[in-house]
């Protein structure tokens, strides 16, 4: 199992180094900063488990996660209780208190164990197998939305739809009328539901149509920038772990 370690004091992140390694767990790397974390996560493959310190020098360690989705399992290592409720919300497996108790890391990890599926020699994943069974050609997209605006009801069809986009939890379409339309669910729930030929999901807040790409321009990081034909609300960038996928789909 590869485990990341991310907490700002050096000594504090050696010595839970030294604690785990009775368990025989590969500490693949330790970050001691949200940037540094951040970086780390968008070039490398992700570990099985973190171990997560909240405050780190430049910030909350949840700032993180804002950024990159990261699916690994986390073990919270913190001074402040405060942020227990939050830190569950995440892929979160307990929430230690410092100084780390050796018992009730021993728990901890054991609980981590304890939900990782057993490995056989033939490794089943469903989901490729749902996906081997659909036929392309019979699989049915959504092809349109019906909003309703004030007593009316709208009929938008996708062909009209220039992106998906989030904002303050909350899921938008935006047309080539240029309007934006509240609608249900969220992009991962739609992401599943749209034509993956029309639509592409450039990073953790648009979809967009392949239509409505009006520009691509470079950008920093070995990122790209989108600009649509009316969406203008703000900057759309296509994420570095996304841009190969995104030149496959637009070639």
């Amino acid at each position: 199992m590869k485990v990341v370690i991310i907490e700002d004091e050096k000594p504090a992140a050696r010595r839970l180094q030294r604690m785990l390694a009775v368990f025989n767990l590969n500490i693949t790397q330790m970050l001691h900063s949200v940037e540094e974390a951040i970086n780390w996560f968008q070039q490398n493959e992700h570990p099985d488990l973190i171990f997560l310190d909240i405050q780190l020098s430049d910030g909350l360690s949840f700032e993180i996660f804002e950024e990159v989705p990261v699916k690994s399992a986390i073990i919270f290592t913190t001074a402040y209780d405060e942020y227990a409720l939050k830190a569950f919300k995440l892929n979160s497996i307990d929430y230690l208190l410092k100084p780390i108790d050796e018992d009730e890391l021993k728990v901890a990890v054991e609980k981590f164990k304890e939900q990782q599926p057993q490995k056989t020699d033939l490794q089943v994943n469903i989901d490729d197998i749902r996906k081997l069974l659909i036929n392309p050609i019979d699989r049915k997209y959504k092809k349109r939305f019906t909003i309703k605006v004030g007593q009316h009801i709208k009929i938008i069809h996708t062909d009209e739809i220039e992106c998906f986009y989030s904002e303050n939890k909350a899921t938008y379409i935006h047309t080539n009328g240029n309007r934006s339309y509240l609608i249900d669910n969220s992009l991962e729930y739609w992401e599943e539901q749209l034509d993956p030929e029309q639509f592409f999901r450039v990073n953790r807040t648009f979809i967009v149509h392949i239509n409505a790409i009006k520009d691509i321009v470079s950008y920093t990081n070995s990122r790209l920038q989108l600009k649509l034909h009316t969406y203008e609300e703000s900057e759309i960038i296509v994420s570095r772990e996304r841009v190969k996928d995104f030149k496959n789909w637009i070639d």
